[in-house]
């Protein structure tokens, strides 16, 4: 089979198309026929060698495909499963294997592109709406990179709860998308703290979802009211430099929380109320899969380039 390969840490052009061994599937695993992969920022750093992978190396954990063979064990999914899975192995490849308790089936009407676009972005949006904060129906928050993948299904999730949301964008189009997926404003980052503060009353939004990191943390804090929360998903800007914890109580009694998906997908039961709340919001029309570009596997290094470039508005996925 094909799979994409680097095979030692670089720039996008490390990533190349070779033909390698299929993998086989293990007790409690299923093998997938790949249809679609999601491209996310994590496999930026694993590329670059930001997080420490062995070499060689095919990243991907999020994709969609066909089951076409369990391992021992297996139960619930069958050989032709359309499944899809943010926590498999090696996706960027023909095919892949997963553990059968982290796939979940697809239902009828959904495409395996929306599948594979959906599972961690949409994962990610769905526990920092429910779990990781809990904005309260009227409550104003603030959702850096409004127009990103996380950023268009967190406004949407928050908007049908009865949240205001603002929303950061860097250009024209993504303000667009953004007011489109529901923001009641969609901010300039050179002044959003000061902006917040004036569509709050100066009072401040009750929670900021930052995953941009080091360029916005410290007006992401400034944007708070008194007890608010900053939620730090991600640091696409660069991680946040250590910072005096007496800043919090200053602020005024503060919050912060770093998280992260897999501490919110503990139990088949959790995963299983994620996943069908995602679903049957896809399925009424409530939230809108927005896949901003598509790239065929063999061209996974222009796909690296286009996500760091923020060259991409919702989704980028490979197409196997």
């Amino acid at each position: 089979m094909r799979a994409i390969i680097a095979n030692a840490a670089g720039g996008p052009e490390v990533l190349t198309i070779q033909e390698t061994d299929a993998p086989a599937p293990g007790a409690g695993e299923v093998l997938v026929r790949t249809a679609a992969v999601g491209v996310n920022f994590i496999e930026t750093y694993q590329r670059s060698g930001l997080y420490r992978v062995p070499f060689p190396f095919t990243p991907g954990a999020e994709a969609s495909g066909t089951v076409i063979a369990v391992g021992e064990g297996v139960t619930g999914l069958d050989v032709g499963s359309l499944v899809a899975t943010a926590e498999g192995r090696a996706s960027y490849a023909e095919q892949f294997v997963v553990p059968a308790a982290a796939a979940v089936q697809v239902p009828s009407g959904i495409t395996a592109e929306v599948a594979a676009a959906l599972p961690l972005q949409g994962l990610t949006a769905h526990y920092l709406a429910t779990s990781a904060a809990r904005p309260e129906s009227g409550e104003t928050v603030l959702v850096h990179a409004g127009a990103g993948g996380v950023g268009l299904l967190l406004t949407q999730l928050l908007t049908a709860r009865g949240v205001r949301v603002l929303t950061t964008v860097s250009t024209p189009e993504k303000r667009a998308l953004s007011l489109a997926a529901g923001a009641v404003e969609a901010l300039d980052y050179a002044e959003f703290a000061d902006r917040a503060r004036e569509l709050t009353d100066g009072a401040g939004v009750a929670v900021v979802y930052d995953g941009v990191g080091k360029d916005t943390f410290d007006d992401s804090l400034r944007a708070l009211r008194v007890r608010g929360e900053l939620v730090l998903f991600g640091g696409a800007s660069g991680p946040v430099p250590p910072f005096d914890l007496q800043r919090l109580n200053s602020g005024g009694s503060l919050s912060i929380t770093r998280p992260s998906l897999g501490f919110y997908l503990r139990t088949p039961e959790e995963r299983a109320w994620r996943y069908g709340e995602l679903f049957e919001a896809i399925e009424a029309g409530t939230l809108d899969i927005r896949i901003g570009a598509r790239f065929p596997l063999e061209a996974a290094a222009e796909a690296h380039r286009a996500l760091e470039g923020r060259c991409t508005t919702g989704k980028v996925i490979l197409t196997v």
